[in-house]
Parts: structure tokens; sequence; C-alpha cells
């Protein structure tokens, strides 16, 4: 008999939805108090010390941290104040609640007789097991096995949350469309640039895969690679680009 069933005969009771746990989150606790903590309602627990809210704190912290490097790591061209709202979206309680629900923990939650469950258990008591498996995954499988899992439950959040801001960062999104249509990540070039330096303006156009799109200016290279991008995204879905070459600023190669 393996540890994590050996500790499961004392429960026999709550022991089916630990281990249906387990199976959900694809993983398996080497303590397995751990995940019956996390599992457990205050109103389902022998003593307070015993019930998720301890871990709850934690996982409150750990998502926060695994979701803002995960952000920083993959949208490097997004502002601070960008990826804030993004966070901000994704680690609501709103969105844990969704998401645990659509993991399944919902069905595996202990609690007492006195919490009652007509149709669904409230969502606030379902993010707090959320944020209570988080922590306790952090704890037995380390920073790693929490964050494959987060990213693999919350990319569709983040994405939907991406793409509300997508109409500011084009780069973002035209890399995003790029990894995923053609598996390539958007160059951008510098055609020309003009003016003195206190006052200079770049011409710089985006290459994917070898095919150049038409450029754009901009008052420094953060704007004209923005602006660059809109207009690939623009001819990559046959519209008209929003970023025209001026005859101003029309250049010779």
């Amino acid at each position: 008999m393996t540890p994590n069933l050996r500790q499961l005969d004392s429960d026999s009771e709550h022991g089916d939805k630990i281990l249906r746990c387990q199976e959900l989150i694809d993983y398996q606790f080497k303590d397995i108090e751990l995940l019956r903590n996390a599992l457990t309602h205050a109103s389902g627990a022998s003593h307070r010390l015993a019930s998720n809210e301890r871990l709850e704190f934690l996982g409150d912290a750990v998502l926060g941290f695994v979701v803002c490097s995960w952000l920083y790591d993959e949208y490097p061209d997004y502002n601070e104040g960008d990826l804030t709202k993004i966070k901000s979206a994704v680690v609501s309680r709103r969105t844990c609640g969704k998401v645990a629900c659509q993991i399944g923990l919902d069905e595996c939650l202990i609690v007492g007789r006195g919490v009652t469950r007509n149709r669904s258990y409230p969502r606030s008591l379902v993010s707090d097991v959320f944020e209570s498996i988080v922590a306790a995954l952090y704890l037995d499988g380390g920073h790693q096995v929490v964050r494959e899992r987060l990213v693999r439950w919350l990319r569709p959040e983040v994405e939907a949350a991406v793409q509300s801001q997508g109409a500011t960062n084009y780069k973002s999104t035209l890399q995003q469309r790029a990894q995923r249509d053609i598996a390539c990540t958007p160059q951008y070039r510098l055609k020309r640039e003009m003016g003195p330096d206190h006052r200079k303006s770049f011409l710089i156009s985006a290459v994917i895969d070898g095919e150049e799109f038409t450029a754009a200016w901009g008052s420094n290279k953060k704007e004209a690679e923005q602006k660059a991008a809109a207009n690939a995204l623009a001819e990559m879905s046959g519209e008209a680009i929003p970023f025209p070459l001026t005859e101003d600023f029309t250049v010779g190669e």
C-alpha cells in the first residue's frame, strides 16, 4: 500500500474526495495532510488550524507571485500598468472561483453538516479552496509544480485579459499571433532615422519569417515598433493599414 493510501485509511469518509482531487490536479501529494487541509472548510475541520484558512493566506501570495512572474516573462512589451490590469483580472475571486469549478474542485470540498449544498457552493468558498490548493501544491511540490498547473488552468483567462489590452499593445498581439500561427517571433527592422538628436524620428518595419510588412514612423523606436506591428496585423488580416507612409516621410531603400 502506498503512503498516500495508508494515510487515507483513517478517513474513509473523505478519502474519495482527496483521491479524486489528486486526479483532477494531476499531482500526487507526498504529504496528504496538506491536501486534506486545503480541501477542508472551517465548518468541516476538527479545529481551525486543520482548515484551509492558513493555506488560503499563503496561496493568495503564491498565486500573485506566479502570475506576475509569468506575465513578466511572456509579455515583455507590456508596461507596468497593463500588466497590473491583467494580473488583477486573473487573480480575482471571480476568476479563481470560476477556474476552481472548471477543474472540479467544488466536488472535492470537505465541509461540515451545517453547510448545505443545494445547487452549488458559494463562489467565494470555491475561490478560497483554489488558493489553498495553490499553497498546498507550492509547499509539497515547489514553485515549478504550481507554476505548470497555474499556466495550464489560467491561460484562457490570461489570454482574454491580454486581448482586452491588445488594442493598445500591437507588438504583443502580433507576437502571439505569429507564434500561434507560424511558430515564429516577429523581428523589427530599422529602415531609417532622421532629424536632430533631440528630435529624431524612426522608420521601422515588422518582419515575420522573412516577410517584411509596411514600415511606420515614430518619434521613438518603441512608438515606431508599435505602429509597425499594427500595420503588420492589418496586412495579415487583409485590412487597410492604420499608419500609412505619408508623402513627406516616404523614403527609398
